[in-house]
């Protein structure tokens, strides 16, 4: 077994205050030794390992360069924090990483000063930059503010909004471009480097200021000026855009070129009004592996650092395909036997499963970038032409497409289906990433129909049903593996808005959506209860709950989405006009947003595993009333 790194100058570097007592002559071996650190700890946790690996210089250099935490920085999603946590004061809480109690994968204000700003979202960075640097004007505050956004979350209409806003202002600010996929990358080198420190020298920028002033007064000479120094600029660098948002744009530089960041840095520090930086980093920098499949590094589970492979003895249900999988087995037999099937993503095509169909129809794949408003739209348009649009996209990020939802698809009917993937609580990821949402939010839009697979065939009937739906339709499926069925090739359409009884008991009617179909029957087992498989949200197998309604004393909802306005709120809405209703008692997710951690130990504190759900219902039993419940319970 290979002997752990050591880490001579990196072991005397815990805060920000000992970072910026080095001499510029010791970073970069401070960031040799942080690269080894990342690789070492996120190789035994796991987490996010390549963006981190790609942005270990600028870390350090903002770092060192601004008097954090006074100065703000603001990272935009949060993959590539962990260098930014581990100089802050969190290099013994590396081991915790994305577990219970353990810190998160995502700058969170709660944990540090030093995180300026929550993130997990793409393309918030510049707008709440923005936000922090009016305020610092407002309050007479000299403060540096950096937003650090990559180039795959500049694909986002948010973060345009909020540069176009930016340099409208004159306020304060530098927005670093993290460029680590553009395809302008070939014009980082040495002429590259040599303009950018010219572009942000004082002289350059004494020289700009004082012409824009003499030039002022004759706007036609101005005019003349202004052009001339964006065409010069724009044979060798790609700013035009930035310039006429109103940035001054320095760029491209090389992100790994330490002395070169220090330097232009210190120099834009010193300059009013908006600043673009634009760096160019290597994803995985470091790591051979990761640098050659960035992808494949980007979430990693503990691994080997010198196969690259993951540790862990295989499973005897590994070849279980997970319900991404099956989404993505059914979307290219879909397509196979339909010409008309047209699939979107926005940015997430391994996440969602669409690497084959990518690769096999390729005329009907598109990718838009982060644009979840798109990408809804724009499926909206493909239906008014006969074209069968299907969004695949994650639960959490549904909710930033939430109008055009209502607005562009549903007020007008359209045949649009959405495969949501992890819906539910997604365990390391945490609150940012979780799809606790889904069901209130969909099941309050008229012409909605929202269905939730309990096991892998399910799913993929649901898919075929929705699929063939003449009008807007969700299916919500979990992240990971289901129950380990059998998934059947046939594709058959459900009967819509019909239940399907699991098991016949006395008393109580445990009425489970989704993925709690398999602890509900766990439960339903030991307590001799009658099991049901909802299936559909909406519309609700009405029939199906009057039944169990006059035949139970008691009647169980369970779902993993929040209870307030929850498959289990439909219920009651439903059973409130009865004159002679049983108790009902609501499983679901609490009314808080649940940490990071285990999904399975999440489950549990939440009360939705079997021994929660048993517990919930013989302490309702036992009290009799409508007392408060265990976390994550509630009772009409």
């Amino acid at each position: 077994m290979t002997d752990k790194p050591k880490y001579p100058l990196f072991d005397t570097v815990n805060n920000t205050d000992e970072l910026r007592a080095l001499s510029e002559q010791q970073l970069p071996q401070l960031a040799a030794e942080l690269r080894q650190y990342i690789l070492q700890s996120v190789s035994e946790t796991g987490g996010h390992l390549s963006s981190g690996l790609g942005t270990v210089e600028l870390t350090i250099a903002l770092h060192y360069v601004y008097n954090t935490p006074y100065d703000r920085i603001i990272w935009d999603v949060g993959h590539q924090s962990y260098p930014h946590k581990i100089l802050t004061g969190r290099k013994n809480d590396m081991s915790g990483l994305r577990q219970k109690g353990g810190i998160s994968g995502f700058p969170k204000r709660g944990e540090s000063e030093y995180d300026t700003f929550g993130t997990g979202h793409s393309s918030t960075s510049i707008s709440a930059a923005l936000g922090m640097a009016i305020s610092a004007e407002l309050q007479g505050e000299k403060r540096g503010i950096v937003g650090v956004i990559g180039d795959g979350a500049l694909t986002g209409g948010m973060a345009f909004e909020a540069l176009s806003h930016a340099g409208s202002l004159d306020t304060d600010m530098l927005v670093i471009l993290n460029d680590n996929d553009m395809s302008i990358s070939p014009n980082v080198g040495g002429m590259s480097n040599y303009l950018a420190k010219i572009l942000s020298g004082k002289l350059y920028h004494q020289v700009r200021e004082s012409g824009k002033k003499v030039l002022s007064v004759t706007p036609t000479l101005s005019e003349i000026a202004k052009r001339a120094e964006e065409h010069v600029k724009g044979m060798v660098v790609p700013g035009t855009l930035f310039e006429e948002l109103g940035f001054n744009y320095i760029g491209p530089i090389d992100g790994h070129d330490l002395p070169t960041l220090l330097e232009t840095l210190q120099n834009l520090r010193e300059f009013d009004g908006p600043q673009f930086l634009h760096i160019v980093t290597k994803k995985g920098k470091g790591y051979k592996p990761a640098e050659e499949n960035p992808c494949k590094f980007h979430g990693v589970t503990p691994f080997d650092i010198e196969t690259g492979e993951k540790l862990g003895k295989s499973s005897s249900n590994d070849n279980t395909p997970t319900y991404t999988e099956v989404f993505g087995d059914w979307l290219c037999d879909m397509a196979e036997a339909d010409k008309r099937l047209v699939a979107i993503t926005p940015a997430m095509r391994e996440g969602s499963g669409m690497v084959e169909y990518s690769e096999r129809f390729p005329d009907r794949y598109f990718d838009v970038g982060i644009a979840e408003q798109h990408a809804v739209t724009l499926a909206a348009g493909l239906a008014c032409e006969n074209v069968k649009p299907i969004v695949a996209i994650y639960s959490t990020f549904l909710q930033r497409g939430y109008d055009q939802l209502i607005h562009d698809v549903a007020i007008q009917n359209l045949p649009v289906m959405f495969a949501i993937d992890r819906g539910g609580l997604v365990g390391a990821d945490g609150p940012t990433h979780a799809g606790c949402f889904d069901l209130s939010f969909l099941r309050c839009i008229p012409n909605m129909m929202i269905m939730a697979p309990a096991d892998e065939n399910e799913c993929r009937q649901m898919l075929y049903t929705g699929y063939t739906h003449d009008g807007p339709s969700a299916i919500r499926y979990p992240r990971g593996k289901g129950p380990g069925v059998n998934v059947q090739k046939i594709m058959q359409q459900l009967p819509i808005g019909k239940a399907d009884v699991m098991r016949s008991g006395k008393n109580i009617a445990i009425l489970a959506f989704g993925s709690m179909l398999s602890p509900a029957m766990a439960a339903g087992e030991k307590l001799d209860a009658t099991v049901v498989n909802m299936r559909f949200i909406k519309p609700l197998d009405e029939n199906m709950v009057i039944k169990m309604a006059r035949q139970h004393d008691l009647i169980v909802t369970i779902e993993e989405n929040v209870i307030a306005g929850g498959a289990g709120s439909a219920i009651n809405e439903l059973l409130a006009s009865m004159t002679s209703a049983p108790t009902i008692l609501n499983l679901g997710l609490p009314d808080k947003f649940v940490e990071h951690g285990d999904h399975g130990v999440l489950l549990s504190d939440c009360g939705l595993d079997e021994t929660g759900i048993i517990s919930s219902i013989e302490h309702l039993q036992s009290t009799n009333s409508t007392q408060t419940l265990p976390v994550g319970a509630n009772s009409k």
